[in-house]
C-alpha cells in the first residue's frame, strides 16, 4: 500500500492490521527485534512510519502485538500437539512438531528465540518478554503432562519434564535457524526421546520414520 494512500490522521484508508502484523512477525522472525528497522517494517507491512506510530505506537509496542498474535496463532496448533493420551506421547508429539515446523519452507527457526538472541541494555525487556512466552509454553505442556492418564503412575515432576521438552525444542529451533536439516533434528529428538523411555521405565519405542529409537 503506498504511503500516499492515508487517511489525514496518519492511518492508510483500507488498513489491514492483521496482514501488516504477519508481515511485521516475519521481519522480527528473520532480522531479530534489533536488526529490524523501521524502514525494514514499515516497507513490508506496506505503510509508511507516521502511520506505524499512529496505527501501533511505536517498534516496541509494535513487537508487542506481533508475539501477541503469534502466540495466538501458535497456541490453536500447541493445543492439538499437545492433546495426547499419554506423558511419552506428549512429549514426542511436541519434539517432533518443532523439528518439523521450524525448518519448514520460509523463516526457519522460533520467533520467541530469534527474535531476541541479542539485545543492547537499553532494550534488555524484549529478551524477558520473549522469555515470558516461553514460559506460557511450559506452563501450557506442564497443563497437558498433568492430564495424561500415567502420570499418577509414573510420579515425575510435570513442571521440570515441561522445563525440559521446551528447552529441547529451543534448542531444535536454533539448530533449524542455522540450516540444520529435518532429518538431523528427528536424530536428536530419537536420543531425547529414549532417554525418556528411560526415565518412564517404558519399553523402547520406534523411532521417526519407523527406525528403532535409541536406547
Amino acid at each position: 500500500m503506498s504511503a500516499d494512500h492515508r487517511s489525514a490522521g496518519g492511518r492508510p484508508r483500507a488498513f489491514d492490521e492483521a496482514r501488516a502484523l504477519d508481515a511485521a512477525i516475519d521481519v522480527f522472525w528473520r532480522l531479530g527485534y534489533e536488526g529490524a528497522s523501521l524502514t525494514e517494517l514499515t516497507q513490508a507491512m506496506g505503510i509508511n512510519k507516521p502511520s506505524l506510530y499512529a496505527v501501533f505506537g511505536s517498534k516496541e509496542k509494535l513487537f508487542v502485538r506481533a508475539l501477541e498474535r503469534y502466540g495466538l496463532s501458535y497456541r490453536e496448533h500447541l493445543d492439538a500437539v499437545l492433546a495426547k493420551s499419554t506423558t511419552y506421547e506428549v512429549i514426542e508429539s511436541y519434539l517432533r512438531s518443532i523439528a518439523e515446523s521450524s525448518t519448514q519452507a520460509g523463516v526457519p527457526g522460533c520467533l520467541s528465540i530469534q527474535g531476541g538472541l541479542s539485545c543492547a541494555p537499553k532494550n534488555a525487556h524484549i529478551p524477558q518478554l520473549l522469555a515470558e512466552y516461553r514460559q506460557g509454553l511450559e506452563d501450557a505442556v506442564a497443563k497437558a503432562l498433568a492430564k495424561t492418564t500415567d502420570a499418577s503412575t509414573h510420579d515425575i515432576d510435570t513442571a521440570a519434564l515441561a522445563g525440559y521438552a521446551v528447552t529441547m525444542g529451543q534448542g531444535l529451533a536454533v539448530h533449524a535457524a542455522a540450516g540444520v536439516e529435518q532429518s538431523r533434528l528427528d536424530v536428536v529428538v530419537d536420543v531425547a526421546l529414549a532417554g525418556l523411555t528411560s526415565l518412564l521405565g517404558a519399553q523402547p519405542v520406534t523411532g521417526v520414520n519407523g527406525n528403532p529409537g535409541t536406547n
